[in-house]
């Protein structure tokens, strides 16, 4: 297959147009064109990662965070960083990276952290991409229309308006703008595209607000304390960080957010959270914190790693779903470059 075939999957679930400014999410290295047998899925992408792909032979590597950051202004293969680079290109590794649009998808990365703290009634932190609602009219042959319904709602997950039948072929369904183009792809599949037509009309209401982190209610309060061990044993860190005036206070309502989150910590606490876990935090900030009384917990950096998991899962349903001829492999390396001793 194609690494087209799997970007173009992955973008329907996290589109790049979630990313935020600046933020270098897509491809980093490589041709998009080029087939591919083995696809290695890692937080980071590090020399150890680059040898641990050649080794295994690996011909895509499927990054959360950037390979690039900064813009390289030469290639002095004496830098580390640029030798990789050599590395990657010299054995033909394409380098795909979904950093913060993974981080703003519904369903992504900071929904998995919060899953994995065990938080309910679960909404978005930090407010970003708007989404747009539009009505499509589909007017399809009148056998075809109880298919296309199905395959817009349960794919989609179109809202069927009721129907407006012009001898039974036409159906209008509300969806988010983005849908509309690879839906009707979609559709073309199994329907001619001679054979049936839609039509678009923007909605002035509904839409869909994506957003970085997340903010729910633990199922049963316990102390801040508790709740930093909680976070040790569920993130599986042998240290963190505690930010904390009152190390007895009872937690219920908590913020997290993956990554160097520090700087949103005002949006947690306009969200009502009582503790909020996120990783870099920098000394200053934390003082900020203490005066407001938050109760933070930086796990550290590293906790994204549940992304290797979660999207090797994500690549193995998919695959079965295409019958992609792709093997799909988590990487065994721990890139924290912290040890607590």
């Amino acid at each position: 297959m194609l690494a087209n075939e799997l970007i173009s999957r992955f973008e329907q679930f996290a589109p790049l147009k979630l990313k935020w400014d600046r933020d270098p999410s897509g491809l980093q290295i490589g041709d998009p064109k080029q087939a591919i047998h083995k696809v290695l899925v890692t937080l980071d992408v590090r020399p150890e990662v680059v040898k641990e792909a050649i080794e295994i032979g690996a011909d895509m590597i499927f990054a959360h965070h950037p390979v690039m950051f900064r813009p390289a202004n030469n290639l002095d293969y004496q830098d580390p960083q640029k030798a990789m680079y050599a590395e990657i290109a010299a054995h033909h590794i394409l380098v795909y990276a979904a950093h913060t649009n993974l981080d703003s998808a519904d369903g992504g990365m900071n929904d998995w952290l919060a899953d994995a703290l065990g938080l309910q009634n679960v909404s978005g932190l930090v407010p970003g991409y708007v989404e747009k609602a539009v009505k499509m009219t589909v007017t399809v042959p009148t056998d075809q229309v109880e298919a296309v319904q199905e395959y817009l709602t349960d794919t989609w997950q179109a809202k069927l308006n009721r129907y407006a039948f012009n001898s039974g072929e036409q159906f209008t369904v509300d969806l988010m703008a983005d849908r509309v183009t690879p839906a009707v792809a979609g559709i073309n599949h199994f329907v001619p595209a001679t054979s049936w037509d839609y039509q678009i009309e923007p909605l002035l209401t509904g839409g869909h607000q994506y957003s970085m982190g997340r903010v729910g209610d633990l199922p049963t309060p316990m102390t801040a304390e508790a709740f930093a061990k909680h976070c040790k044993t569920v993130f599986n860190v042998s240290g963190l960080r505690l930010v904390c005036q009152q190390p007895q206070q009872e937690i219920k309502r908590v913020a997290v957010l993956g990554g160097d989150g520090g700087k949103f910590y005002q949006d947690a606490i306009k969200a009502g959270a009582q503790a909020y876990v996120t990783g870099d935090v920098y000394y200053h900030t934390a003082h900020d914190m203490l005066a407001a009384g938050l109760t933070v917990v930086d796990p550290g950096h590293h906790i994204e790693s549940i992304c290797k998991t979660h999207l090797t899962e994500c690549f193995k349903k998919w695959q079965a779903e295409s019958n992609w001829q792709v093997e799909i492999v988590a990487s065994k390396l721990n890139t924290d470059p912290f040890t607590f001793i």
